[in-house]
């Protein structure tokens, strides 16, 4: 006689959320959402200045 394999066992599937999708925050909501720096001295001001000059502005 022949022994079955045993059956591997299944990851758990995820569970289905019904919360309100607009009470979250998003990554928007911060000011690291829209490009804002955490760096906060004037060495740093002047680097972001000159990375982000337009061209036309040389």
């Amino acid at each position: 006689m022949s022994t079955a394999p045993e059956p591997e066992p299944r990851a758990p599937k995820p569970a289905l959320v019904f919360d309100d999708p607009l009470d979250q925050q998003s990554s928007d909501d911060t000011d690291r959402g829209w490009g804002e720096r955490s760096e906060a001295d004037g060495a740093a001001d002047l680097k972001r200045f000159l990375d982000e000059k337009p061209p036309h502005h040389l």
